[in-house]
């Protein structure tokens, strides 16, 4: 069954398509996904990169993680929407920002990580795989 995902920015300048199934949907709580999401976790959709068409011009901004790989967060310039990010090692992936889907129903998380960074406020499921950090070989490895 082929899924077709659709979202896009605030002021609609930005648009995206994803066709097919995500590969794995996780919050995550780690510090730079609490501050470009203004929340206590980000959710993302982790997609093939040839699985997803994007309608607009977006800007990124790339700061480094804690294994030293590079994400880069890309948004629209005009409203400051955060669309989806890519990580320098795990190329070819996209994640897409599950506040940013039209319907974000179509999508059920499936782990949370680094949970040791997540403010005691911002409570998540409890029978969720959760993760104190990273797991080691990433997200893919830690749902075989």
């Amino acid at each position: 069954m082929t899924t077709s995902l659709n979202g896009g920015c605030l002021c609609g300048a930005v648009t995206y398509e994803a066709k097919g199934e995500p590969m794995i949907v996780g919050h995550c709580h780690c510090v730079d996904c609490r501050k470009a999401s203004g929340a206590g976790h980000g959710t993302h959709v982790a997609m093939p990169e040839s699985d997803v068409k994007v309608k607009g011009e977006v800007k990124g901004y790339a700061h480094p993680t804690d294994s030293g790989n590079s994400v880069e967060r890309c948004f629209c310039p005009k409203c400051g929407c955060a669309i989806y990010s890519t990580n320098s090692g795990m190329p070819g992936m996209v994640f897409l920002r599950a506040s940013s889907l039209d319907d974000p129903d179509q999508v059920t998380p499936q782990m949370i990580v680094y949970a040791s960074r997540a403010p005691k406020w911002d409570v998540m499921d409890a029978g969720l795989p959760s993760f104190p950090e990273m797991p080691e070989g990433g997200p893919e490895a830690a749902m075989k």
